[in-house]
């Protein structure tokens, strides 16, 4: 029963037909859908209808889908101990049928990027000469996919690739170009590249050696035939056919005989001229008729392994050995009787007809793999029945010869070698995808372990600036502790001097106050605490004008401005003044203010000094 599934399979590929001209049905299922199901699983889709919708809706997963199926798996040289066999039996072989400076064609199906082709063309560039080589040599490499084509046509392959080819043969036939190295163009005009379906289009014929390497192994037991049918025709006498290492051509040995089977390289067998036939010993001219026969040859006959019934001119039964007794029920006293009367005629299969075209023909007619479950025997046995006319020395047909070849074992270990081949066809496919998903792995490590080493540098070349700021930041934390001792030195001597200013303010007992030029306050003895009232962090930083206190400025501010705009000898300045005030207590006290100016470094005048002392 045809699953829904197995059904939306059968779509994807009419369509991929209908709209892209692309028919896979020759190719072996479990491989296609294997792939497919690879893009399922990349897209987070569920079903085949699912990814056929999504087809519609993205045309560009076409090339992505068309490089999944096309499995472009090749190299330089691919096994090398084969193309070391193929050079040393195939290539000679080839150049002596072809003496005489005649031209040489080879054919590379299935070339993917072109890899094989380029390898061939070495090959036989090393055996003639390159001038001889650009002369008769023509290589036609052949493939599906186009975007492969397209790398073959360029030919720049690069340095990966070319990591297992001898470095002396790269020098040779490869040119460094900037994205890698370039097939030598002066051979590379024997090399025509072009699209080629194996399953549709005609071959090219008239080739006297044909690559197609791990390219069977895609497609069903019936596509193959058909290949196989078209390599033959395609190949010259004598022509070779080079395969991988998973193709057997098991079931074509009328079409190609092994050359060395290790490494998958035949031979093409020639096929018969029409008409011919092949030829059959007759049986002795001096035959009579079997009670007649001497004493060694009816126990030769009698004792032969292979089921044997003779009938004579008239259709009667002549002769039989044991075998045929035992195999068929028979008796000696059925000899003489008619044969169409024998169940023998018509079981284990129709044999009147095959003896009348026997007869007509006067050539032997064969059977094979004819079935027949004998009495009493669970399994059917396979015979191979050869119909044999027997003629005298005048041409005069005498009888006919009826044997019966047990080929049951054969047959067995031929249909156990089929399964076993195909498990391991099987085996090999699933290996070749491990590899192929080994490989893209192993180049997704690479991608990664250069980007790990990329980020790694990034990474010590940021640790090195921080070292660098590090040094910088110990070094300016040094200087900074110098200014800071510097400045813990200075604030002591500031310390000092303003405990020596302080302790002079003291000592002299009168009022002291200090402005600037602002006539803020920048120094409150504390005299002037005990006369005002107001503490020094009260009045610090204030207008002396806006204190509230019982000093009247209003005398003193002229005078005040006069020694702040340093003018010579501002009256007052060195006399004291006489005001009215008032202490803190509220009684009126007189004092006697002297005004002198604050001076800095330069002798700009920063500033008042006013000592104030009562009368």
């Amino acid at each position: 029963m045809v699953t829904s599934e197995e059904r939306e399979f059968d779509d994807l590929l009419l369509m991929l037909k209908e709209t892209r001209g692309f028919d896979f049905t020759g190719y072996k299922r479990s491989t296609l859908q294997r792939r497919v199901a690879r893009r399922l699983e990349a897209l987070k889709l569920e079903t085949t209808g699912e990814y056929r919708d999504y087809l519609e809706l993205e045309p560009g997963e076409f090339a992505i889908l068309f490089d999944s199926l096309l499995i472009n798996v090749t190299g330089f040289f691919r096994d090398p101990q084969a193309w070391q066999v193929f050079r040393a039996r195939a290539v000679p072989a080839v150049l002596a049928a072809k003496a005489g400076g005649r031209a040489i064609r080879a054919w590379s199906a299935g070339c993917a990027t072109g890899e094989e082709a380029c390898s061939l063309a070495i090959t036989l560039a090393e055996e003639l000469g390159l001038d001889e080589f650009r002369e008769r040599v023509k290589i036609y490499g052949t493939d599906l996919d186009e975007k492969a084509l397209h790398v073959a046509r360029t030919a720049v392959y690069d340095e990966r690739k070319l990591a297992d080819m001898p470095p002396e043969l790269r020098d040779k036939y490869f040119e460094q170009v900037d994205t890698g190295f370039a097939f030598r163009r002066d051979l590379r005009r024997q090399l025509i590249f072009g699209r080629n379906d194996l399953t549709r289009d005609a071959p090219i014929s008239g080739v006297d050696l044909l690559l197609a390497r791990n390219t069977l192994m895609y497609f069903n037991a019936e596509t193959q035939l058909n290949i196989v049918r078209k390599f033959h025709f395609a190949l010259a006498d004598p022509g070779y056919l080079f395969l991988g290492k998973a193709e057997m051509l098991l079931d074509h040995g009328d079409k190609f005989e092994p050359v060395d089977l290790r490494v998958r390289l035949f031979r093409k067998i020639p096929q018969p001229a029409s008409g011919a036939r092949i030829g059959w010993n007759s049986p002795p001219a001096h035959a009579e008729k079997s009670t007649r026969l001497p004493r060694l040859q009816s126990a030769a006959l009698a004792s032969g392994p292979v089921a044997q019934i003779t009938l004579d001119a008239s259709g009667r039964l002549a002769l039989l050995n044991t075998r045929a007794e035992v195999l068929f029920g028979l008796r000696p006293r059925d000899v003489g009787s008619p044969f169409q009367d024998l169940e023998v005629s018509y079981r284990p299969v129709e044999l009147r007809s095959l003896i009348e075209q026997a007869e007509l023909d006067l050539r032997t007619v064969e059977l094979h793999d004819v079935a027949w479950r004998r009495p009493g025997t669970q399994e059917p046995s396979i015979f191979d029945v050869a119909v044999v006319p027997l003629m005298d020395r005048t041409g005069g047909l005498v009888g006919v010869t009826v044997n019966f070849h047990d080929v049951t074992r054969y047959r067995r270990l031929r249909d156990e070698l089929e399964h076993a081949n195909k498990e391991l066809e099987h085996a090999y496919e699933e290996l070749q995808s491990l590899n192929e998903e080994l490989e893209t792995t192993n180049e997704e490590l690479q991608s990664t372990n250069e980007e790990l080493e990329t980020t790694n540098e990034e990474l010590q070349s940021t640790n090195e600036e921080l070292e660098t700021m590090n040094e910088e930041l110990q070094s300016s934390n040094d200087e900074l502790q110098q200014i800071n001792e510097t400045l813990n030195a200075r604030t002591l001597e500031l310390d000092r001097a303003n405990q020596f200013v302080a302790s002079v303010v003291r000592s002299l007992g009168d009022v002291v106050v200090v402005v600037d030029r602002d006539l803020r306050v920048l120094l409150w003895s504390p005299a002037a605490e005990e006369l005002w009232g107001l503490r020094a962090d009260e009045a610090h930083g204030c207008a002396l004008p806006s204190l509230d206190i019982g000093l009247p400025l209003d005398p003193l501010l002229p005078v005040m401005r006069l020694v702040l705009d340093g003018e010579p000898a501002a009256a007052g300045q060195g006399d004291p003044a006489s005001v009215e005030a008032v202490n803190r207590r509220g009684r009126p006290v007189r004092l006697a203010v002297t005004l002198a100016p604050l001076h800095e470094d330069d002798a700009s005048v920063q500033g008042l000094i006013l000592v104030m002392s009562g009368e």
